[in-house]
């Protein structure tokens, strides 16, 4: 009878500290969103907008061993033509024969019309904590504050991005490295969490189409904007994974089934992160 009482006493206990848990669990995320809504209220108490101006000025300015800008880079719609660019990235580019997102393209532009290295764009390509986001993330924050207020709409219709959709999609599903894990491992269900903060449900649409927009995002955690690529590249990093090259075909595909799971969803960017 002890023994049985002690049980009931330890399950007890347990039945009440997963409920404290659960509690200030839900207290806490009441409290980051609240915050999260002041931040949304003040549209100019986003420090992203500082890295957008940035970005723009950069996006004029003569750069690299051409002394050239990047005025004449297509991003889909015409040399030089920003507004509602980012919308309809990613997609497939004649000209380097391959499907690129938003920092991809960057990077092929800063190589072929400035005639930068990619190798030294790829070193080290985003910030640590504290730092600023690097040229490249800055001017690609710019371009996708010129589709705020649209709504995605990359095609995906061409044999190509097809096969990276597909790509994607596969990567998304995929368990590997020394955990075993994949990205659905924490974005394919409903009200999953890592510690006190929830994770988007990035394979249901409905979710996506609230999530995906708001990259580029400031992250309050880091104190810097933190891209898509720069997003993908720490994911792979906490599960263990081999680092992700920055523009590579993985990076690119997981981009493209993201939006594409997001399409329709409204542009806000920069966003505002933990």
């Amino acid at each position: 009878m002890k023994r049985r009482y002690l049980m009931f006493a330890v399950l007890g206990c347990a039945l009440v500290g997963a409920a404290s848990l659960a509690t200030a669990q839900d207290t806490t995320e009441k409290a980051l969103e609240k915050y999260r809504q002041m931040l949304r209220d003040d549209p100019w108490s986003n420090p992203a907008l500082l890295d957008a101006d940035r970005g723009e000025v950069l996006w004029k300015t003569a750069a690299g061993p051409n002394k050239a800008t990047l005025e004449k880079c297509d991003l889909g719609k015409g040399p030089g033509v920003v507004d509602g660019a980012f919308a309809e990235l990613p997609r497939y580019f004649a000209d380097a024969n391959r499907v690129m997102d938003v920092e991809t393209r960057l990077m092929w532009c800063m190589e072929k019309l400035q005639g930068i290295p990619r190798a030294e764009l790829i070193n080290r390509p985003f910030p640590g904590g504290g730092q600023p986001v690097k040229n490249l993330g800055a001017i690609a924050t710019y371009i996708s504050s010129k589709s705020n207020g649209k709504t995605f709409a990359a095609r995906m219709e061409r044999p190509q991005e097809k096969e990276v959709l597909a790509l994607g999609k596969e990567l998304f599903h995929r368990r590997q490295g020394p955990f075993d894990f994949s990205c659905a491992s924490c974005h394919a269900d409903a009200g999953k969490r890592i510690r006190l903060q929830g994770l988007p449900f990035l394979g249901q649409p409905a979710e996506a189409k609230k999530v995906i927009g708001e990259w580029p995002a400031y992250r309050v955690s880091s104190t810097h904007v933190m891209t898509m690529q720069h997003r993908l590249f720490d994911c792979f990093w906490q599960m263990r994974m081999p680092q992700m090259e920055m523009g590579s075909d993985a990076s690119v595909a997981l981009i493209a089934y993201l939006v594409k799971n997001a399409e329709g969803g409204k542009i806000d960017a920069p966003g505002l992160k933990r």
